[in-house]
């Protein structure tokens, strides 16, 4: 049901406790899910992206507990099936919502068995395209059916193995190459070559959960070539999920707009994410940082002058363009947020879907074809009133939620209901 929310302005203060990181327990949750014996996964992120990825998990054949108390999740048990030796359990097509983690990790490891299983999602999901990891799985022997490279798409085993070509406008799809393409058969092997890759750390984080369940990957030193034999199992594991970078950057923007301070707990600043980046950008823009215990598991933004435009690289960290953006908009001075082209392609055109929304909250932008120039005054000049369309991309919502803090006037958004995806208490967060 589509939701709006009226953001009336003031100052964020106070400490947030970050919900737990998207990538991390999606990951965990697919490599649980074909793993031998029963893993544990403490502190998952509870929210609609888990939830989809928990239902394509079951269809799998996983066996997935809840363990809740007073309705906060503290943890899901999963038995694995074992590289699918158990078989499916689906009787329909398996609906993976909004979440495109769950589709390209799921679409790559249900090429590990013998058995037709079909994809489907939400509007979103159903306009963007899977089509070069389908094009590379169809490489290793596995038969696709898609009509345009989107949802809905059915697939079958099993990986043969063999070579494929795969540009990565997403490091979701290579990731779904890496988690699944160790389980092929023994004697198998895949080699993927990556002419493109964005979002690099997000291949790091896959990497780092290969080499903690001893699975070797010839990788080329610039990521442009992997090599991955078959043969080799998931460990069943027990851990928890650190903080996620992604969500932090919506209170840290609030604390950058309003002065803070926002102290943001549950960060481990030696994770992979590469979305910790957000906080050199705000130290660069002239906010203050400070990092808490062990470097990092506190994190607390404050601002006491103005803010500075400056350039930023964001290729690595496409995520953080919508809440990076309205803190230029407040800043004094251009904004270049570029090396983006792939955010184009996200929920929504995130470039174009910024230069419209600010363009309401009287903030001039220009946009270029891989990124967007924010032309910063200081403040927002909006109308009275202003309504702010979300698009139902939940990081658009959540970046003018932090914008709204620093706005003369309220503001109204639109499908603030999306913020779910990722962040589900977000809204709660801002009125507490």
């Amino acid at each position: 049901m589509a939701m709006r929310v009226c953001i009336v302005p003031r100052r964020l203060t106070g400490t947030v406790k970050i919900p737990a990181s998207k990538s991390h327990t999606i990951r965990q949750l697919i490599i649980a899910s074909l793993a031998d014996g029963e893993s544990e996964i403490i502190n998952p992120l509870d929210s609609l992206d888990t939830r989809s990825c928990i239902a394509a998990c079951r269809a799998f054949g996983a066996e997935i507990s809840e363990h809740q108390i007073d309705g906060e999740l503290l943890s899901l048990k999963i038995k694995g099936n074992n590289s699918f030796k158990k078989g499916l359990n689906y009787h329909a097509p398996v609906d993976i919502g909004n979440s495109g983690t769950t589709f390209y990790l799921a679409l790559a490891a249900a090429g590990l068995q013998s058995e037709w299983i079909e994809f489907t999602g939400d509007e979103q999901i159903q306009k963007r395209s899977a089509a070069p990891l389908l094009e590379a799985l169809a490489c290793f022997g596995i038969e696709v059916q898609s009509s345009n490279g989107c949802a809905p798409v059915k697939i079958r085993g099993p990986w043969k193995g063999g070579k494929a070509s795969l540009p990565c406008p997403t490091s979701q799809y290579l990731s779904a190459l890496l988690i699944a393409s160790p389980l092929a058969p023994a004697g198998t092997t895949t080699e993927i070559e990556v002419p493109l890759l964005n979002e690099k750390p997000y291949i790091d984080m896959t990497l780092s959960y290969l080499k903690a369940n001893d699975i070797t990957v010839k990788t080329a030193p610039d990521y442009s070539s992997f090599t991955v034999p078959g043969g080799y199992s998931w460990k069943a594991f027990s851990g928890a999920v650190p903080g996620d970078f992604s969500s932090a950057a919506f209170p840290a923007a609030a604390a950058a707009i309003t002065g803070g301070p926002v102290s943001l707990s549950g960060l481990d600043l030696q994770d992979t994410q590469g979305d910790k980046y957000f906080f050199e950008i705000l130290k660069e823009m002239g906010c203050t940082i400070h990092c808490g215990i062990d470097n990092g598991s506190s994190i607390t933004v404050l601002r006491d002058g103005i803010l500075r435009g400056g350039s930023f690289d964001l290729n690595e960290t496409p995520d953080l363009l919508p809440a990076a953006a309205v803190v230029a908009a407040f800043a004094h001075g251009d904004t270049r947020l570029y090396n983006i082209a792939h955010a184009r392609i996200k929920e929504t055109d995130r470039i174009a879907v910024m230069a419209r929304e600010l363009a309401k909250l009287g903030v001039c932008c220009t946009e270029l074809p891989d990124g967007l120039v924010i032309h910063g005054k200081g403040s927002l000049f909006p109308a009275e009133n202003p309504v702010i369309d979300g698009h139902g991309d939940h990081r658009i919502v959540m970046a003018f939620a932090a914008a709204a803090l620093g706005s003369p006037f309220p503001v109204e958004i639109t499908t603030a209901e999306c913020a779910g995806v990722t962040y589900p208490r977000f809204f709660n967060m801002l009125q507490s």
